[in-house]
């Protein structure tokens, strides 16, 4: 199965997932369809992808990675509809459509993305998938990711940095946590669902602190070297908010470097893993050369 196919199966199969779960809430209509609104508007899923990409690489079926990875997904939706909205980065358009809030309004897209953020955890500690001390640590890992240890710190970081100088490593924290944690954590959860030993957990830090951070640089870059109809988003729009970006700090040529120094971490972590890790390679290449 080559990458795209190995995508289209993953996709179908979280979506599945997050079907199931956005059937029917009664008397809270509008809000179920700007939840599913934001759910299903074309995004790369490139978080459940990395997750049921561990899970090959650690021989664990993909039917156990379907739970975590809807979780993970409704995180990630959550954080975007919340980061469109006037008081955050005021975006009208998302992956090419009208934003949450424009396509409703204010208050139900807030509501809504509370709504994916708590569903992710019922999702968690409703599934069948795994056992209850499995539950926890996936609950605690996720929630990690997502707060004010994780991404919502970086997002803090990212507002309190707008229109500031900051050093390159105060710029890297804060992406670590805002991007970074949560592309993380859909690797480090989907190996704690295959139970991965000390050194594979070691090993696919490594891989995921390479990958996490690779792929907000390649995010800055594409806001310069993009356009508006591939990206799905106003081209230039990090400028226009005058957000610390990684061109602004090293310039694009920095940039294009390190991305292949982070390419390579990636790579020399999965070192010994085979075939069998095949995929994350492939996500990790491209990760640092897609167009959008």
């Amino acid at each position: 199965m080559n990458l795209a196919d190995f995508t289209q199966a993953c996709c179908q199969r979280v979506d599945n997932e997050l079907h199931q779960h956005t059937q029917a809430y009664p008397g809270a209509e509008r809000l179920l369809e700007a939840m599913r609104y934001s759910l299903f508007n074309g995004g790369k899923r490139m978080r459940p992808l990395l997750s049921y990409a561990t899970a090959e690489a650690l021989g664990l079926a993909a039917t156990q990675i379907d739970s975590l990875a809807a979780a993970i997904e409704c995180i990630h939706a959550y954080s975007l509809i919340h980061d469109d909205l006037p008081a955050m980065d005021d975006d009208d358009l998302r992956r090419g459509k009208p934003t949450c809030h424009i396509a409703f309004d204010e208050a139900t897209a807030i509501l809504a993305g509370d709504a994916l953020n708590t569903l992710a955890f019922q999702i968690l500690a409703s599934s069948n998938r795994y056992s209850d001390s499995i539950k926890i640590k996936l609950i605690q890992q996720l929630s990690q990711a997502a707060g004010a240890q994780g991404m919502v710190a970086g997002q803090m970081m990212d507002i309190a940095a707008t229109a500031q100088s900051i050093e390159l490593t105060e710029l890297e924290r804060l992406h670590q946590h805002k991007t970074g944690a949560l592309l993380r954590a859909s690797i480090l959860m989907a190996a704690t669902a295959a139970q991965a030993n000390e050194t594979q957990l070691q090993q696919l830090d490594s891989y995921a602190q390479a990958i996490g951070l690779a792929f907000q640089i390649k995010d800055d870059v594409l806001d310069i070297e993009g356009d508006t109809a591939t990206l799905g988003k106003p081209q230039g729009s990090d400028l226009a908010l005058a957000k610390s970006t990684f061109p602004a700090l090293l310039g694009l040529q920095a940039c294009h470097q390190r991305l292949a120094q982070l390419e390579q971490q990636a790579l020399t972590a999965l070192d010994g893993w085979g075939t069998a890790a095949e995929r994350l390679r492939q996500l990790a290449r491209y990760i640092i050369q897609r167009h959008y």
